[in-house]
């Protein structure tokens, strides 16, 4: 348990390391243009600091190392207000934070396979020493200065009382929650990481009296275990103790030891108000993990100060300046408490919750069909009833008729004529008893009915509830925008000073909540958008003069929701997009010219999108390469997503994506059109109408509605979408909300179009599902959703869907531009040809780890390849069946939906790709894997951690190769 712990602990270190990092590169971007302030100068200085004392209390040496190499270096530029950073240094800056972010992600990969930290001491010699060496020549080493100025947030003011105010109080006040708590879990390691590390503090602002009271508490926890609780409390009173004088300024005041028993300390209840504490260095987190964990802040109760004695008159003298207005530490019941939870352990509550909408689905279904039910069974008994009052009427005739007949005798012995007595037969008997039942069923189905109302209101209860668990749940998956957007201004720095562009990248809406798995989607596909407007878009600073613009582009991504989706644009403002080139550059691939010249400009534009498709004639690091922007369209697609772009010639071009405000539920329109059940997502949905034939108008080649004054294009769907298999009546039981032809209107700006229904179920509460297999979806349709019943439901993608109409449509042919367009392009792109000047080979990376990914595409970018990125073997099969061009893949073997295994047995059963080299990278090291690998076609199979000089050695061979063929 406690080796959990420390697990745990040492991997929210390395997510801190993340946020201190991120401070860092803040404060880098752009220091080359202005002078460093000091404010953020210190900032970047407490965060090297922070990860230094944090990654050696840690055991992350390497990291540890590193990190204080870079302190070193800011430690100069603080004190030294005479350098000058030139972007040479700026970049060694960057290049310096983006070294510890590897180093990161070598000791999380280490922590993911219980290992020791390792970093490649070969990547370390190559690639992160010569940086920081580089720093050291420019910089050179800091000079002999107290830490405390240098680390003051402004000339001549001393930090020891900030520190002591605002990181102090924040550790004790930790210490003090650990302490509240009833069963005190591992108070041992708190006090003693809180006395290592205060420790630390004390060396690095030179306060002698705190190092030595830091190392008598450690003492004490070495030597005396069984009073844990009590030298936990003395610790703390002496701290506190020392803390006053610190704030006062009396450092020679700060006692240097504690005793075993609770010390006589000053009333902490009569203490100066301190600083709202701030997170700080590692071990805040570390201690709040517990505290997290096994309490509520609100909980916690001030701890009262015990009885004591005065203090001496001297120490009186002291602090009477401190007694003016005290104001009480700030309680802890103020805070949220938080909880880290694994993602994948909410993407399975997501999958669960998905089920349960279904299943929710199907218990509202069922209660339908018992309601009707019940109503039947109240027909039926009315009917037997009038039934069984035939039945009486007819007997009492019978018996009336019959009582003539009876013998006199048998009327002179009973004394009683026919009048006076009735008599009863068998049948007046089964009658009665027909009837008594009739009166049984009667109230059972009052029982039912009584039964039904009450599981109607507990569906309603557990549909209310489940709503009010989707809304939590969508917040807990919700991230902003910030989160992918932050990492953008250091590219765009870094690009800037390569390539000697001015581009200013401003935001809007950095806040928005999008679904955590959407903005993982989204990264990729941002980053080709940021990667082309920089490239392809902003011109030189030159050039743009001599257009009349400002030296300096920009460069915007606003972020927006509307309705139930999610609205990101990305714009620039450079040349634009050359449509002319679009057009030659697909006459030149094989499309037919005339076709070409009949082509609108959206349908020209659409190209861009499509595998291998560029215009650009030279290959540069950042684009022209063929590929990326399949990936933001396929990406999208994968989230039910959509973009569109407008391009203006010289003024710019806006790329906007639209994307669902979460993936777990869709609510859709039910509706039949020719037999066909379909689900129409309501985000998109307008107004749905009644059509009325006077409301047509023909027009060549289409009709058209006339609504709120929008000339609306009326869609007929079985003109569409023909299915050659018979189709069965689906024999829906509820009854549908419209049963006659309805028209659904939808705004896809600027155009407004119609579909025409043949009936409509109204909305329902569905789980989007995608559908696996080898044969891909029609045109038109993004997955699938699951009705109560089980009955599986095509989703519509309207956006899709309506282009293909409209492409279609433009052309007496019908599908056949539609076709020509995608088939000849596929047709060009299968022969791979290769662009002017294209020279650097393409590596397609596929892992289902997003970090491994991007971590192996950064090393092979840097020895200069392409690399393109799948996600698992499927992903990779697709891609590369699509058009992808690569000449080599990196492959992982455990992955989702296809595994390496799968993905080489595949390759080696297409004729085009069975050339193709694979190499394994895994961390299966086992003989059994890489024979097995081998058998199958893999070129070669490296283990992790990896030599990397010995992988792209083997890379490099392996690429030769296939060019040579």
């Amino acid at each position: 348990m406690k080796q959990d712990r420390e697990l745990e602990i040492r991997r929210q270190f390395l997510d801190e390391a993340q946020e201190y990092l991120d401070t860092l590169d803040a404060t880098i971007l752009g220091v080359s243009n202005h002078p460093i302030e000091s404010a953020k100068a210190n900032a970047a200085l407490r965060a090297a600091h922070s990860i230094k004392g944090g990654a050696g209390m840690m055991g992350f040496q390497v990291l540890s190392e590193l990190a204080h190499r870079l302190e070193d270096s800011w430690k100069v530029l603080k004190i030294d207000k005479s350098i000058v950073v030139s972007p040479r240094l700026e970049n060694l800056l960057l290049a310096s934070v983006g070294c510890l972010r590897q180093v990161v992600e070598f000791d999380r990969e280490s922590m993911q396979r219980h290992q020791a930290s390792c970093v490649d001491a070969e990547w370390l010699a190559v690639e992160a020493y010569p940086v920081f060496d580089a720093l050291h020549v420019e910089l050179g080493d800091p000079q002999e200065e107290n830490a405390a100025s240098v680390l003051s947030p402004e000339e001549g003011q001393d930090i020891v009382p900030l520190l002591f105010e605002s990181e102090v109080e924040g550790c004790l006040q930790r210490l003090e929650a650990v302490l509240a708590t009833p069963d005190q879990p591992c108070l041992r390691e708190e006090v003693s990481i809180l006395a290592q590390e205060l420790g630390g503090l004390g060396e690095m602002l030179q306060l002698t009296n705190f190092i030595q009271l830091c190392q008598s508490v450690s003492q004490q926890i070495e030597h005396e275990d069984a009073n844990m609780i009590e030298i936990a409390e003395s610790a703390l009173k002496s701290w506190r103790t020392a803390q006053m004088f610190a704030i006062a300024g009396q450092y020679e005041q700060i006692p240097i030891s504690i005793n075993g028993t609770v010390p006589e300390v000053i009333d902490f209840a009569e203490t100066p108000a301190v600083l709202e504490p701030s997170i700080g260095d590692w071990f805040t987190e570390a201690l709040a993990a517990d505290a997290i964990e096994d309490v509520g802040y609100t909980d916690f109760q001030p701890i009262p100060a015990p009885a004591r004695s005065a203090p001496p008159e001297a120490q009186v003298t002291d602090f009477k300046v401190l007694e003016a207005e005290p104001e009480a530490i700030p309680v802890a019941e103020d805070q949220d408490t938080t909880v880290r939870v694994p993602v994948r352990q909410l993407n399975q509550l997501n999958d669960l919750f998905g089920e349960l909408t279904i299943d929710r689905n199907g218990l509202d279904l069922y209660l339908k069909r018992l309601r009707s039910l019940s109503r039947t069974l109240h027909e039926r008994v009315q009917i037997l009833d009038q039934v069984n009052s035939k039945l009486r009427t007819a007997y009492d005739r019978v018996t009336l008729s019959g009582s003539r007949s009876l013998s006199e005798s048998s009327t002179r012995r009973a004394g009683f004529d026919a009048l006076e007595l009735d008599r009863y037969g068998d049948l007046h008997l089964l009658s009665q008893q027909v009837m008594e039942t009739i009166v049984q069923l009667q109230e059972v189905s009052e029982d039912i009915d009584l039964s039904l109302d009450d599981t109607d209101q507990s569906a309603r209860n557990l549909n209310k509830t489940a709503k009010q668990m989707q809304n939590g749940l969508s917040q807990l998956r919700m991230r902003p925008i910030s989160d992918v957007l932050n990492r953008f201004p250091r590219a765009l720095r870094e690009w800037s000073l390569q390539y000697g562009k001015q581009v200013r990248f401003d935001m809007a809406g950095a806040g928005t909540l999008i679904d955590r798995n959407i903005l993982e989607t989204l990264n990729d596909p941002l980053m080709h958008l940021l990667r082309n407007a920089f490239d392809h878009g902003i011109e030189l600073p030159n050039v743009r003069e001599t257009k009349g613009k400002s030296s300096e582009g920009v460069i915007e991504i606003r972020a927006s929701t509307e309705g139930n989706r999610t609205i990101i644009t990305v714009r620039d403002d450079g040349e634009g997009i050359p449509i002319d080139k679009i057009r030659d550059r697909a006459e030149q691939m094989g499309l037919d010219p005339v076709l070409l010249d009949a082509a609108r400009d959206e349908e020209l534009l659409s190209l861009i999108f499509e595998p291998g498709f560029s215009t650009s004639s030279q290959v540069t690091a950042l684009s022209g390469r063929g590929v990326g922007m399949d990936v933001v369209r396929s990406n999208l697609k994968q989230i039910r997503g959509e973009i569109s772009v407008n391009t203006k010639a010289g003024l710019g071009t806006t790329f906007t994506l639209s994307v669902p405000f979460t993936l777990s539920t869709v609510k859709v329109l039910l509706v039949e059109s020719a037999g066909m059940l379909l689900a129409f997502p309501t985000d998109v949905v307008s107004e749905l109408l009644l059509l009325q034939p006077n409301q047509i108008i023909q027009t060549p080649g289409s009709e058209v509605l006339n609504w709120q004054d929008h000339m609306v294009q009326l869609v007929r769907l079985q003109k569409w979408l023909q299915f050659n298999c018979p189709r069965i009546p689906h024999g829906f039981e509820t009854p549908p909300t419209i049963a006659t032809q309805s028209v659904i209107i939808l705004n896809q700006n600027p155009q407004w179009f119609g579909i025409q229904i043949d009936r409509c179920w109204g909305e329902q509460e569905a789980t989007n599902r995608k559908v696996e297999g080898n044969l891909p979806l029609p045109t038109g349709f993004s997955g699938c959703t699951i009705l109560g019943d089980g009955r599986v439901v095509p989703l519509v993608n309207v956006t899709e869907l309506l282009r293909w109409v409209t492409s279609c449509e433009r052309s007496e042919t019908q599908p056949a531009i539609d076709h020509a367009f995608r088939d000849q392009l596929r047709a060009s792109l299968t022969q791979r040809p290769e662009l002017p000047g294209s020279s650097v080979p393409t590596i397609l990376v596929v892992d289902d780890s997003i970090n491994v990914r991007r971590f192996l595409a950064l090393t092979l970018e840097r020895s200069g390849y392409r690399v393109e990125q799948a996600k698992d073997g499927q992903d990779a099969i697709e891609r590369l069946e699509a058009g992808l061009s690569v000449q080599a893949v990196i492959c992982d073997i455990e992955m989702p939906r296809l595994d390496g295994y799968g993905f080489l047995a595949k390759m080696r059963s297409d004729n085009q790709l069975s050339q193709l080299p694979v190499m394994m990278l895994t961390s299966r090291s086992g003989e059994k894997h890489r024979k097995l690998a081998e058998s199958l076609g893999a070129v070669a199979y490296f283990s992790k951690p990896y030599n990397e000089q010995v992988l792209l050695r083997t890379l490099e061979t392996m690429v030769k190769s296939i060019v040579a063929v």
